[in-house]
């Protein structure tokens, strides 16, 4: 199908391939239209800036994903790293809210209270008849003890008898401490020797005999005599650095026979009583030295 002159013509669109080129209507004489090209050339410039400016923004925004990325990887991805090269929690995805765990810790062994009280250098806290044996009357169980007179030496020897005096000079008792208690007419008199160590006690106590007792103390504190003369019950054994003795009678001046329980009995209770205070006072010194 074909057109006459002055029909329908094909408009020429710079970005349309084998689009007919627009002349001057009346050219004839074959001369572009040079007004028309200037202008088609001027939109096509403008397009292609257009084009360039969309394309960097793109472009732009792409590289700037990607560094984002890089950066979130390198910082968050590595498990090993040191706490200097974390970056704070919020900046690592899903870390918002998280609780570090911790792996469960061993706490230390206690410390062996005998330990303390088997040595002079490590058994330094106060010493004395009043700490050992604190208060002015003592309840164990059903029975109450009061409290009569307490004696302290360095001279071991004054405070023994029998065979005993012999013994702590040659094993180096360095203190004496004594303390009486009184329930009702009989009364018992606790003896504690003390040596540099564990061993010496240990010894001290290996030698003793029936007759190795330690002296009963009265005339003070309103502690009528007893076990001056009379037979009387007696008891000695060792723990730690300290050996300990008890004498236990009637403040009657009769003598003990093994069908007195109850003498036997306040005498067992108070030798009891004497070897927990001294382990008492080595877990105090192992809870203090824990907590230096």
């Amino acid at each position: 199908m074909s057109y006459g002159q002055g029909g329908p013509q094909s408009q020429w669109d710079p970005w349309k391939p084998h689009s007919q080129q627009p002349w001057n209507s009346g050219a004839d004489d074959g001369t572009p239209d040079w007004a028309a090209l200037a202008e088609a050339s001027e939109t096509r410039n403008k397009r292609r800036k257009l084009l360039f400016i969309a394309g960097g923004v793109l472009a732009t925004a792409a590289i700037g994903t990607a560094v984002a990325m890089a950066v979130v990887s390198a910082d968050g991805g590595d498990p090993q790293a040191g706490p200097g090269s974390l970056p704070p929690s919020a900046s690592i995805p899903g870390a918002a809210g998280g609780t570090p765990s911790f792996a469960p810790t061993s706490a230390p062994p206690p410390l062996d209270p005998e330990d303390f009280i088997s040595s002079a250098k490590k058994d330094t806290a106060p010493l004395g008849p009043d700490t050992l044996f604190p208060g002015k009357q003592l309840t164990l169980g059903d029975a109450v003890y009061r409290k009569g007179a307490t004696a302290d030496t360095t001279n071991c020897a004054s405070a023994a008898g029998g065979t005993l005096p012999g013994i702590l000079s040659a094993n180096g008792c360095t203190r004496l401490m004594r303390v009486t208690y009184t329930k009702g007419g009989i009364s018992v008199t606790v003896g504690v020797a003390v040596f540099d160590d564990a061993t010496r006690a240990a010894k001290a106590k290996a030698q003793t005999d029936d007759r190795s007792i330690v002296r009963s103390l009265f005339g003070t504190g309103g502690v009528k005599p007893f076990c001056d003369g009379a037979f009387c019950r007696s008891t000695r054994n060792a723990y730690g650095r300290y050996a300990y003795f008890t004498i236990s009678g009637f403040t009657s001046g009769k003598d003990v026979t093994k069908k007195d329980t109850d003498v036997f009995g306040a005498g067992n209770a108070l030798a009891q009583f004497t070897v927990n205070q001294v382990h008492r006072r080595g877990q105090a010194e192992a809870a203090a030295a824990t907590g230096r």
